[in-house]
């Protein structure tokens, strides 16, 4: 195991009707960004529920920014960071799933960031995506979080993910200063999500946890443990929510996992690797998929490609996770019945897992290669050496 140093200062409220404990979370005379998505926390009440909580006691000013986009938009994200700096808001609210926490991560990091009108500057917040969020070191604005979607993770960590469609970019960035003061996790409010939404969830938990875990051992021990246990419990919670949508007790286990997958912990000490990611990023800013979907297409692919060196790991993914024991498969075919039901169980939920199954073929190759070099995506994975022509290789294997 490697040397680290962890540090993760998230207060996680969980469990039905947690909404109420607003009042206590949020400082009673602070002045309050509420954000969200298109509309669904509106047209299902948990908007109100939050409203609710917040006016029960204190004397908190209440302001609504509201079409945070599935992958958040940095021109959008730049208008909320307008109203933070200009009506002197002091918390931000993050009502929603990754996406609309991803932003308003980013809206806190830049909201300061001022040109001469007085507006948030265009530039200084690129400059902030670019560097990944490295150039800012202090912040004036606290941020909660209120999850409705189980996938990301970012509900416990200081990260996220932002589009910039003009640039046809989409780039991550990390920073402590925006680690949530809280969030609050209430299963009930998945109930009412489409059943496509939960199956994109469980399928980008699942990537999470295997960008962390399945690179080269270093006798992590904890830390594989926790790994193959998430997987397992994705793998049997996902088929479970199909059949039975309406199970809370399934619902609780999957929003605990996303959140457990990407919040640090198992990633402690361990080398990762983040190429599905980062191929996965292009086609979602080039072709608007899905970001778990586009995971779901790359991850096999990668595994297939890739297989001699993430060997030892991939046969203990087979052994642990998938619980694969035949002395008659040599250690080739018992990476590949591996790596097949991993496919298959993406295809259970109803995931695409080839670049045909999103009608792309290979034309779209180069243009995913070209953004990956200009976003300097050629060192990637846990030893740094997935360069373009191995990404090349990993999307030829993806196309049918």
């Amino acid at each position: 195991m490697n040397n680290f140093d962890y540090y993760n200062p998230v207060r996680i409220v969980f469990g039905e009707g947690q909404i109420q404990q607003l009042s206590n979370l949020v400082p009673k005379e602070a002045r309050v960004l509420i954000t969200y998505g298109g509309g669904s926390a509106k047209r299902t009440g948990t908007l109100d529920e939050v409203k609710t909580a917040l006016n029960a006691n204190g004397s908190r000013t209440i302001f609504e920014f509201g079409g945070i986009e599935p992958n958040p938009e940095f021109t959008t994200l730049l208008k909320a960071a307008d109203v933070v700096n200009k009506e002197n808001i002091d918390f931000v609210l993050a009502v929603g799933g990754g996406s609309v926490i991803d932003g308003s991560k980013f809206i806190v990091l830049v909201s300061e960031l001022l040109d001469e009108d007085g507006n948030v500057s265009r530039d200084k917040a690129w400059e902030t995506l670019t560097s990944f969020g490295q150039n800012i070191t202090k912040v004036s604005v606290t941020l909660g979080t209120v999850l409705t979607i189980p996938a990301t993770g970012s509900e416990m960590n200081a990260g996220g993910v932002i589009n910039y469609s003009e640039r046809q970019a989409k780039l991550p960035f990390i920073n402590p200063l925006v680690y949530p003061k809280f969030s609050i996790l209430d299963p009930t409010k998945t109930l009412t999500l489409p059943e496509k939404q939960v199956m994109n969830g469980v399928a980008d938990a699942f990537v999470h946890v295997m960008e962390q875990y399945l690179t080269y051992p270093v006798n992590a021990k904890v830390q594989d443990a926790f790994s193959e246990s998430l997987l397992r419990i994705l793998i049997e919670e996902g088929r479970a929510v199909k059949v039975q949508p309406d199970n809370l007790d399934v619902r609780k286990n999957i929003m605990w996992a996303a959140t457990m997958a990407l919040n640090g912990l198992i990633g402690q000490g361990v080398p990762q690797d983040w190429t599905t990611h980062m191929i996965g990023h292009e086609l979602t800013s080039l072709y608007k998929i899905d970001h778990a979907r586009t995971l779901s297409i790359v991850l096999p692919s990668l595994l297939r490609e890739l297989k001699e060196s993430k060997k030892e790991k991939l046969l203990q993914y087979a052994r642990n996770v998938w619980q694969i024991v035949d002395p008659q498969l040599n250690d080739d075919s018992l990476i590949e019945s591996a790596i097949q039901k991993t496919e298959d169980f993406f295809r259970e939920l109803e995931l695409p897992v080839r670049l045909s199954d999103v009608n792309l073929n290979e034309e779209a190759i180069p243009a995913i290669l070209e953004q990956l070099k200009a976003h300097g995506m050629v060192k990637l994975g846990e030893h740094a050496q997935n360069d373009l022509e191995v990404s090349k290789r990993i999307l030829q294997r993806a196309l049918n």
